[in-house]
């Protein structure tokens, strides 16, 4: 009987090869495919009368079967990411850099909730010992509700969900356990996907809450095959600097609630807590230098007041430097063009640095003008007005185009005592803000000289 050969698995979209290639032909991934031992099939299944008929009932005799009844987390942020708390039998994909704070969150989360339900919380990463000082650490000493287990058999996880003694289930990580039938590696898209089924199965058929954690990849996805994604309920991901500043917290997808929600998180020494006022904090040490400009942003429904950093210094080499903290690269050698092209400014032989102060990394298309002013301030040693706020998208001709959510970032800035707000004009017309058309509209107004 001829040996059964090996195939080689792409591990972001689960293509196979016969043999090694440098480049998955499917998706373009490099380096992605992983050695895997051949899985037996099964024989073809001719006789397709043996199903039987679905149980089908109408759509107004269907019981919720408890799921009115969430489970809340104890913090009122996470609730609303989550769309009102965790759902019994709902499925949580949780992924974020390493060291962020996940198993932190996880918990702090777990300890709350054991007050009322019994939690389990299984390891694969850490022993029990080492998740028992962290929750100590986070105040947990004399919790009898949480069980500690560690294993990395998705095939025992899964029982133990079956029992249905637990309201809440964590499993960290998903890129460590794996199913004893299948030859192949913890971590590998075989193992992910199926150690996932079943255990998303067991969590459906007990109607318990489940979080899985999940590895990232350097460039930020998570890390696996894309379908692990698609198998769960809800999709969060754990955003921030991991040596300080605020964290992030998002969906990327919810089937429970919506997508538009951010919990915005703080390290301290008791564990994560809640930002109750994120724009008063961000602000409370900003600089009155040139160069610094405050950002009226907008993160998922929630409006903050960030100040942008920018510093021009003239360069001492051949190829001017542009680093950017917290602001894509990309964008920012955009504005960068769209500056010299359209105004007067001569920044070709110059290097630019650009930080968002507090950690944050923006994804808002209206910090274009904020960051130009910026620069711009920085380059002419020109001031902006203390009590000015900036935002809006700057096209590639210079233009301001106006921005989304236009009265919730007005209402920040009146909230905190800012005079106006330099911006494209909303429709209705808004008094407080100082419309401008281009950007050499908006330079020319507010920068005062020294």
């Amino acid at each position: 009987m001829a040996k059964a050969k090996s195939q080689y698995v792409c591990q972001q979209c689960g293509a196979k090869y016969s043999k090694w290639s440098g480049k998955c032909d499917n998706c373009g991934a490099w380096n992605s495919l992983v050695e895997e031992a051949p899985q037996l099939e099964k024989k073809a299944v001719v006789d397709r009368s043996v199903g039987k008929t679905l149980f089908a009932q109408k759509l107004s005799d269907v019981p919720l079967e408890g799921a009115a009844l969430r489970i809340s987390t104890g913090f009122a942020e996470v609730d609303d990411v989550l769309g009102g708390g965790l759902m019994p039998g709902g499925v949580v994909l949780l992924a974020g850099q390493p060291g962020i704070g996940k198993s932190t969150l996880l918990m702090q989360l777990a300890l709350i909730i054991a007050k009322t339900k019994p939690v389990l919380y299984v390891s694969g990463e850490e022993s029990a010992g080492q998740v028992k000082l962290r929750a100590e650490r986070l105040g947990g000493k004399d919790s009898s509700n949480v069980s500690l287990a560690t294993s990395t058999s998705a095939d025992d996880i899964a029982a133990t969900i079956s029992e249905g003694q637990y309201s809440l289930v964590i499993v960290d990580s998903m890129q460590t356990v794996a199913m004893a039938e299948i030859a192949s590696a913890p971590g590998t898209v075989s193992q992910i996907t199926n150690s996932a089924n079943i255990i998303i199965r067991a969590a459906k058929r007990t109607n318990t809450a489940t979080v899985l954690v999940g590895h990232v990849t350097k460039e930020g996805s998570i890390a696996g095959p894309k379908v692990l994604e698609h198998l769960v309920d809800v999709v969060l991901q754990f955003e921030g600097d991991r040596y300080g500043g605020f964290k992030l917290l998002r969906a990327a997808k919810n089937r429970y609630g919506s997508t538009a929600e951010v919990a915005l998180l703080e390290m301290v020494g008791e564990g994560l807590k809640q930002v109750e006022n994120p724009s008063a904090t961000l602000l409370e040490e900003r600089g009155k230098s040139d160069g610094s400009v405050i950002l009226a942003t907008v993160e998922g429904n929630r409006p903050l007041l960030v100040e942008i950093q920018a510093l021009v210094n003239p360069t001492h080499f051949g190829y001017p430097k542009r680093t950017s903290s917290g602001f894509d690269l990309n964008r920012l050698n955009v504005l960068i063009a769209v500056l010299e092209r359209r105004t007067k400014l001569k920044l070709s032989e110059s290097d630019i640095f650009i930080n968002i102060v507090g950690g944050l990394k923006l994804q808002d298309s209206a910090a274009d003008l904020a960051v130009c002013m910026a620069i711009a301030s920085a380059a002419a040693e020109r001031k902006l007005d203390d009590s000015l706020v900036v935002f809006g998208e700057v096209g590639l001709g210079g233009e301001i185009r106006s921005s989304v959510a236009s009265a919730l970032r007005v209402k920040e800035a009146k909230k905190l005592g800012f005079k106006g707000a330099i911006a494209p004009q909303s429709r209705p017309k808004d008094m407080f803000i100082r419309p401008v058309i281009d950007m050499r509209d908006a330079l020319n107004q507010y920068l005062e000289k020294k």
